[in-house]
């Protein structure tokens, strides 16, 4: 899938901005995502967009027109570094939360908007009102539904699961684990030449940067999409663990190459 503009920027964000204390001048920004192909409207249109949803916020540095985020953005980002840089040691016995909320008729849009932040988070539906997700995921969860306003609605529990379907046929009904399987898939057969090469094979840190970005872009979305279950309740031919494995690969290898080149356009 070919990553839109707004995407990038914030993978950009993610992988790069706050390293240079969150702020960064439009003319940077454009040439930086132009090594990745965005023209320079589209990222101008983007980063308008972004404002709007109050992600960036304008910001001059003495003449110098530019972007920084929003303490909003540096709240979603901070989560965000919990699911898609680290790798959840998830045991059965760590139960899970639940979210039972009530919405009224009156406000059904926010039932939607609850329904699909949830489903965002990784929770899958046990039964209509009633979500659950591993217990690792309740903190995220609260910051969530408190910064969209949902948190009256909704009540979290901390629960253990006792009785009476098999846990495993239980949790393939509560997610579609079928459609995150084809995305690791999908993944590993993206990057998996890349992921095996030596940090040195790429020409310049340039090219480290580009490369990296499209990774962690293409990444940073199945954290959500996966829950993190217990690797008891997983398909036996889960491929989750050789796609993490593809990714902490290039992370380790082209991070740190790519925030030189970010460096070295934002320095000149």
């Amino acid at each position: 899938m070919t990553p839109t503009p707004r995407s990038l920027i914030v993978s950009f964000f993610g992988a790069y901005g706050r390293e240079l204390g969150g702020w960064i001048a439009v003319a940077d920004l454009v040439t930086l995502l132009g090594r990745l192909g965005v023209d320079a409207p589209a990222v101008r249109s983007a980063v308008s967009r972004q404002k709007q949803r109050g992600f960036l916020q304008a910001r001059q540095a003495g003449s110098v027109a530019g972007y920084s985020l929003s303490p909003e953005a540096e709240q979603i980002l901070a989560d965000g570094d919990r699911r898609i840089y680290a790798r959840q040691d998830v045991k059965l016995d760590d139960g899970w939360v639940l979210a039972v909320f009530s919405v009224p008729e009156s406000e059904r849009h926010r039932r939607h908007l609850l329904r699909s932040r949830l489903s965002r988070l990784g929770f899958g539906t046990t039964a209509p009102g009633v979500w659950i997700a591993p217990s690792h995921l309740a903190e995220e969860a609260r910051h969530t539904l408190e910064r969209l306003e949902l948190a009256p609605y909704v009540d979290l529990f901390h629960a253990d699961y006792l009785a009476y379907a098999d846990l495993r046929e239980a949790a393939a009904r509560w997610w579609d684990l079928g459609a995150v399987q084809a995305g690791y898939a999908e993944f590993s057969a993206r990057f998996l030449e890349t992921g095996a090469e030596p940090a040195d094979a790429l020409a310049d840190d340039a090219e480290a940067f580009t490369t990296y970005l499209r990774a962690l872009d293409a990444w940073r979305r199945m954290p959500y999409r996966d829950p993190g279950l217990p690797p008891e309740l997983l398909p036996d031919d889960w491929c989750g663990v050789q796609a993490a494995d593809i990714f902490f690969q290039l992370h380790d290898t082209l991070r740190g190459r790519g925030l030189e080149y970010v460096r070295s356009v934002v320095e000149r």
